[in-house]
């Protein structure tokens, strides 16, 4: 009987214990979401008369640093990168100043996201610690708001600075000199505080730069207001990054074939005046552009000589280069159509020279439908870039043969074109749509009216001089961004700024939405251009 009953509070036991663990799995608690918390800092943050050389900052918990000679900003800057420690997991972060501090000022050192608890990652978002050399901490700030002159998307880590104006402030300092104070956008941030600042008037720019904190115009975009800033300032001030246009210089030339030499250069070619000599004798060339490079192409006859003369002028700028010469094949003309296919309605046909063309014959040139009927058209030839358009009237669901005979072109060399044909194809209007963009309240004219796909490109462009309707027919279905461009200069094109000219750049304009034109769809889009965005 007494074993019995043993038996079976030993199953029982069994039978309850079995029940519990499947219940009772351990999953390991909820998933840590929380910052690491600042426990102390030596000296403490806020601190005044500050003499020291080193900072210690002791965390409730082990912290890691994630890219912090990325993510540190610190305002004003300091000439040599302080060294931060440890690299490794630790509850401490250990700053070591390199820096002869500045006597009466207040430092601000902000981690933006660098700092992050070991376990989950969660960062200790913008911690920042300040202190000041002199008796009292600057508590003045401003807002900035950053955007880009001309494109809708702003570049990520954008510098926003300020230059004290002072008896030392030249217009020449932002390239010499880093800012009294400066704090970055980081990867997200498109409106930035610039705080612990002190009551004055400065110099507001925004950069995007290489982060040594100096205005290099060959590399960076700048922005900047054209006046000067009094703080204290309730104002949320606006900067608008652009690139700006080098000054024209050239770089040595070299030989790229046996009738062609290459030249470097910056700024614009197209004032250029370049002259081929050997000894006083001219020898005849032609320039053109080298396709998708800063380079120009100097294409040059036939002559006897182990070097030549390259003379550059442009405006005022004047240079004389040498060029060695050896035997190299020379460049035969090939003539290739940009598009061979399907030709959008909107689009022109376009060939492209290797060599630059002199002579154009229309009388060998030919433009039939599928029904061999003769098709009326223009031609345009743009020296500079070797491209030869032929313009005409594209009926939707039709084939078009494009024939050039023999002799049609012939480039600078005297050599002619083989016979050509080429055979394009029109899609159905259905397959289009069509937007018509209706301009209110637009301040000026001309207006530029840009369509861009989603990476920013310009798919169609129109230019109105006073009608605020603007129609694109025949789009391509897409999601594109508009936007308007104010073309004070009204040479059809977009211009940028100049800081020592004090020019911003021209005034764009995006409409706040995207706008799906769809196949076999109309859009009427109203744009009310006193809503900037």
């Amino acid at each position: 009987m007494f074993p019995k009953r043993i038996k079976f509070i030993v199953a029982l036991l069994a039978v309850i214990v079995t029940s519990c663990a499947k219940r009772g799995t351990i999953t390991g608690g909820d998933k840590d979401t929380i910052a690491p918390v600042l426990s102390a800092s030596f000296p403490k943050n806020f601190s005044t008369n500050f003499n020291g050389k080193e900072i210690k900052l002791v965390f409730d918990e082990y912290v890691k640093l994630k890219n912090v000679n990325k993510q540190l900003i610190v305002s004003p800057p300091f000439k040599n990168q302080p060294e931060i420690l440890p690299t490794n997991a630790s509850k401490t972060i250990t700053i070591k100043i390199k820096d002869t501090l500045q006597p009466n000022t207040t430092y601000s050192l902000n981690f933006g996201q660098s700092i992050e608890d070991n376990n989950e990652g969660n960062p200790y978002q913008q911690f920042k610690y300040v202190f000041s050399t002199g008796t009292y901490i600057d508590s003045l700030k401003m807002n900035v708001k950053v955007k880009d002159a001309l494109e809708k998307k702003v570049d990520n880590f954008v510098s926003v600075m300020l230059y004290e104006i002072n008896e030392k402030y030249t217009d020449s300092t932002i390239y010499k000199e880093t800012p009294r104070y400066i704090t970055n956008t980081l990867d997200s941030l498109k409106i930035v505080t610039l705080d612990n600042l002190k009551a004055g008037k400065y110099l507001l720019i925004a950069l995007k730069d290489n982060g040594n904190n100096k205005f290099n115009p060959k590399t960076d975009k700048i922005g900047f207001q054209k006046q000067y800033i009094s703080v204290p300032t309730d104002t949320v001030y606006e900067v608008e990054l652009f690139k700006e246009i080098l000054p024209f210089k050239s770089f040595k030339p070299s030989q790229a074939s046996g009738n062609k030499i290459v030249l470097g250069y910056e700024g614009n070619p197209k004032k250029s005046k370049i002259t081929l000599k050997k000894g006083s004798e001219i020898i005849p060339s032609m320039v053109t552009q080298f396709p998708k490079k800063d380079s120009l192409q100097i294409w040059h006859r036939e002559f006897k000589a182990d070097s030549l003369n390259v003379e550059v002028e442009n405006d005022s700028y004047r240079q004389n280069y040498v060029v060695k010469l050896k035997k190299q094949k020379k460049d035969s003309l090939s003539i290739t159509p940009e598009i061979n296919g399907i030709l959008p309605i909107r689009e022109r046909f376009q060939l492209n020279s290797s060599t630059p063309l002199v002579k154009i014959d229309e009388t060998k040139i030919n433009v039939f439908r599928k029904d061999s009927t003769k098709v009326n058209f223009k031609t345009q030839y743009d020296e500079f870039n070797r491209n030869f358009f032929i313009d005409f009237d594209k009926e939707p669901s039709e084939k078009y043969t494009i024939q050039a005979f023999s002799g049609a072109f012939t480039d600078f060399f005297d050599s002619v074109n083989d016979t050509l044909k080429y055979t394009v194809t029109t899609k159905n209007m259905t397959e289009y749509g069509n937007l018509k963009v209706v301009l209110e309240n637009a301040k000026k004219f001309p207006i530029i009216v840009q369509l861009t796909d989603k990476d920013g490109k310009v798919k169609a462009t129109a230019i109105t001089d006073k009608n605020p309707i603007v129609e694109f027919l025949a789009l391509e279905p897409l999601v594109y961004t508009l936007r308007i461009i104010y073309d004070e200069n009204a040479n059809g094109i977009w211009d940028t700024g100049s800081f020592l000219e004090k020019r911003q750049p021209e005034e764009v304009i995006y409409f706040p939405k995207e706008i799906d034109v769809r196949a076999n769809w109309d859009v009427e889009q109203p744009f009310n251009l006193r809503i900037t965005n």
